[in-house]
């Protein structure tokens, strides 16, 4: 299913794709395109081929992995476990050119569920240069029992990586990671700062709605991504028939914008 902008395909929902049941299967958007048409996501790249374009996933939920790839195990490092399961699309909500509302199941290694999710997806212009995502997402927990959210850094990594959640892989490329603070990745990476951003030569992204407790996990470098991290460095649990929504906005512009710009749009 596909989201428009001006009579424009800016985006494609893909339900069910055909994903190695260890690289996280999971609904996801690609191809994402600015108005020009530039492309500003990817999908199964060769160096992370668990990155499926733009997603919602988490690498540990009670010690199941929905991320895809190898599980970081503390006092081992990232290990291959037999862990992996899939986020299934189940319904359609409320759909139509610019809106699409999906119910998902996040289910165990066994195939019942760990997580119920809600996700509104919208596309909407705000310049002639430039369009609206926005992403709400809703997890319940539907089982009798807690259910835990963590991340490699909740499970020991060391080095400002505790990602998962809200995640957008980039287009192929080196872009420029930035916020109103700062132009270092290292610095931009971990923050908790109003937005950030990714800029290339032809496109740029621009990234708000960290939640409470969240952090920025920014790769520009070693690969280019951004996401909203809910577990960073501490557990989230969800109690029986708790939840957690987040709401994610994204500016896709044509043309590498600066900072000054970015501010402006924001």
């Amino acid at each position: 299913m596909d989201l428009h902008v001006d009579g424009r395909t800016v985006a494609t929902y893909v339900t069910d794709p055909e994903v190695d049941p260890r690289r996280g299967p999971r609904p996801y958007l690609h191809p994402v395109r600015t108005l020009a048409g530039t492309l500003v996501s990817d999908v199964l790249p060769e160096d992370h081929p668990h990155h499926l374009g733009v997603s919602v996933a988490l690498q540990d939920v009670n010690g199941v992995n929905l991320w895809g790839g190898r599980t970081y195990v503390r006092g081992q490092g990232y290990t291959w476990l037999d862990n992996h399961s899939v986020i299934e699309h189940v319904g359609f909500g409320a759909t139509g050119p610019d809106r699409i509302e999906a119910r998902l199941v996040w289910r165990d290694t066994t195939g019942d569920p760990l997580l119920d999710e809600d996700r509104v997806m919208t596309a909407r212009p705000v310049a002639e240069d430039a369009w609206r995502l926005d992403v709400t997402y809703t997890l319940r927990n539907p089982t009798g029992g807690p259910v835990r959210l963590g991340s490699p850094g909740t499970n020991g990594r060391p080095d400002n990586a505790g990602y998962g959640g809200f995640f957008w892989r980039a287009a192929p490329g080196q872009p420029r990671a930035f916020s109103p603070e700062s132009t270092v990745e290292s610095e931009v990476n971990g923050s908790v700062t109003d937005w950030v951003a990714l800029a290339g030569e032809d496109y740029t992204l621009v990234f708000t709605g960290l939640g409470e407790g969240d952090r920025w996990f920014v790769r520009a470098r070693e690969f280019p991504g951004v996401g909203a991290a809910i577990a960073w460095q501490e557990v989230r649990v969800l109690e029986p028939g708790a939840s957690l929504t987040r709401h994610h906005r994204v500016l896709v512009g044509d043309g590498g914008w600066d900072v000054t710009r970015v501010a402006a749009m924001v």
